[in-house]
């Protein structure tokens, strides 16, 4: 005769992470770096500057924003540095994303902040000390691998920043020629939510297809930057090659001119982009890079390169989505 199993016992769904976001702020000062540490009101404690994330923003967006809140600089995001996990007081779990950002030591120098209810003090201290002064080992963790970044030379860098156009209105709809079809309402909403997260790295340059719908989708990101936008047919749609070779020649370009670029382009050329820029830099494929090639309407991929090097140099990559129901 068998008996039944006694059920299970239910466990409550659990809470969905605290997503957060923030920098290691850095300067040389004397051909040595030094870390922006802060000195917490409330916490008593001493970290790095950090955040959650705000409805509607992107990762990068909150940490600039973060930044700017708690310590007073606009920062520029420079490459990832990862994430790091705990557990709150309250038993849900947060994770938190770190960037470098790099900031002029004269203008550092010259910096003045007040103390509020949030952070009560900064304080620049050399980076072989950094770890020392945190409060918690996490924080330490993310400076040990910035000092791996800048050791390895791989701290200052440059971004090439893939765009693909939002939500635009169904071929079957659209009687126009493809390259007038204009965005949808969602498309233009997932444009204004990835704007704040690409002027995050601070893009000098701005091209795009000339397709109605990528015009459409970068336009907020010009009017965050207060940028020029540039028309390039080499990454339209209507001129995609199997070759890609005119897509090549735009890349290397970029490439070669070491400036943050934003390239905003179609579902089928932006694997020839990224393919490019991987092939430029030496590089094999791998599962960020994947990833970046298969972007949905709305999301960005960026590629850091070593600034100062002979050859591009490739440092990290990181994909991101509009922060938009789509």
């Amino acid at each position: 005769m068998s008996s039944a199993s006694a059920p299970a016992t239910a466990r409550p769904p659990q809470a969905e992470a605290v997503q957060a976001a923030g920098a290691l702020v850095w300067k040389m000062v004397d051909g040595k770096a030094r870390v922006l540490l802060v000195h917490r009101t409330q916490h008593k404690d001493v970290s790095l500057p950090k955040g959650k994330v705000d409805p509607g923003e992107t990762l990068p967006h909150t940490a600039v924003r973060e930044i700017a809140e708690e310590t007073g600089f606009a920062v520029v995001l420079g490459a990832p540095l990862g994430t790091v996990e705990y557990q709150l007081p309250n038993g849900r779990d947060k994770v938190v994303h770190y960037w470098s950002a790099e900031v002029d030591a004269g203008h550092a120098e010259r910096h003045s902040y007040e103390a509020n209810g949030e952070i009560r003090a900064l304080e620049w201290v050399p980076l072989a000390k950094a770890a020392k002064h945190l409060t918690y080992e996490h924080d330490a963790e993310i400076v040990e691998r910035f000092a791996a970044q800048l050791d390895a030379g791989l701290a200052r860098t440059f971004a090439l920043i893939v765009l693909r156009h939002g939500k635009a209105m169904p071929h079957e709809r659209w009687d126009g020629p493809d390259h007038t079809r204009p965005l949808l309402h969602l498309g233009l909403e997932q444009s204004q939510s990835v704007a704040g997260g690409i002027a995050a790295y601070g893009p000098t340059v701005l091209v795009s297809s000339p397709a109605a719908r990528c015009v459409a989708t970068i336009a907020p990101t010009a009017a965050a930057t207060a940028l020029a936008v540039k028309h390039a047919t080499s990454i339209s749609q209507d001129a995609y090659a199997s070759d890609g070779e005119r897509v090549r020649r735009q890349v290397a370009k970029r490439l070669g001119r070491q400036q943050t670029t934003v390239l905003c382009s179609h579902g089928p050329v932006i694997p020839q982009i990224l393919a490019a820029a991987a092939e430029l830099a030496g590089v094999g494929v791998s599962a960020p890079l994947r990833r970046g090639a298969a972007l949905s309407t709305g999301e960005f991929t960026v590629m850091h390169f070593a600034r100062e090097s002979e050859h591009p140099r490739l440092v990290a990559i990181e994909t991101h989505a509009p922060a938009v129901a789509g």
